[in-house]
């Protein structure tokens, strides 16, 4: 288990995860513990638009790039058409300098390395939500 962070505090913000690990996922839920910001889930780059599309007032999306139905660059793309001030944090294991590319081509304000270090990913969300 993660702890809980009560520095980083984010009351009254939100982020949508979307990953369709379910370890990822859980581990993004735990590193948010405790940072007040209410988190939603996603686990393809489908359902990632539409829930942007209900909600557009979300802060940040966190998108996993290689997702089903739908990736998250494509997905990103697409938020990025709905909402102007949702920021978008591409996450990835395959860091190549391919996916930085692609990731800013997309329009994601960031990209963060897996396996997700708690201390890096905190400090782009305090850059991106602060």
């Amino acid at each position: 288990m993660v702890n809980q962070d009560y520095t980083h505090k984010w009351d009254g913000r939100s982020i949508l995860v979307v990953e369709d690990d379910e370890s990822s996922a859980y581990l993004f839920g735990e590193i948010l513990k405790g940072t007040g910001i209410h988190v939603s889930f996603a686990t393809n780059g489908e359902d990632a638009v539409r829930f942007i599309e209900a909600h557009p007032d979300t802060d940040l999306v966190l998108m996993d790039v290689h997702l089903p139905v739908k990736d998250g660059f494509t997905a990103t793309k697409e938020i990025k058409a709905l909402s102007s001030t949702v920021r978008v944090i591409a996450q990835t294991a395959y860091a190549f300098s391919v996916d930085q590319h692609e990731a800013r081509r997309a329009g994601c304000d960031a990209l963060v390395n897996k396996p997700i270090n708690r201390s890096v990913l905190l400090d782009k969300l305090t850059t991106l939500l602060d």
